[in-house]
């Protein structure tokens, strides 16, 4: 069952050589997860995102970001799945609903929450210098 849906999703992509297949925010490694399916000539394309600006007065915040491949230009000669992870270490607004975009069809929105505390010390983050803003970056 799920082969024939991700056959069809692709066949459904082809026009647009990419496409969505799933994202989902990763508290642990602060990064969105995502899959995508894409035709070219080999499985070897790199994704980065572009971000637009933070829109909204209150959170959750709005942002996009169109993702780009770096062999946009390959002939979609095969289809191929690949799960890539993007870092949200910079991202200025939270908590926010952030829509990545491939194109005018292929959109999926994920809900980023605000950084906590606790999630902050791995990376160093002293209690004192934490605390003063309640734990939220």
């Amino acid at each position: 069952m799920r082969k024939l849906l991700v056959a069809v999703l692709l066949l459904a992509a082809s026009a647009y050589a990419q496409t969505f297949l799933g994202a989902a925010y990763d508290p642990a490694t602060d990064e969105l997860v995502v899959d995508i399916a894409y035709s070219g000539t080999n499985p070897d394309h790199q994704f980065s995102l572009a971000w637009d600006r933070c829109r909204g007065d209150a959170p959750p915040y709005e942002i996009a970001a169109r993702l780009i491949d770096d062999q946009a230009g390959d002939a979609a000669d095969r289809d191929f799945i690949v799960h890539r992870r993007f870092s949200l270490q910079d991202l200025p607004c939270r908590p926010a609903n952030v829509t990545l975009r491939i194109g005018r069809i292929a959109n999926i929105t994920v809900f980023v929450p605000a950084r906590y505390f606790s999630r902050l010390r791995g990376m160093g983050c002293r209690r004192r210098s934490c605390s003063r803003n309640g734990g939220v970056m």
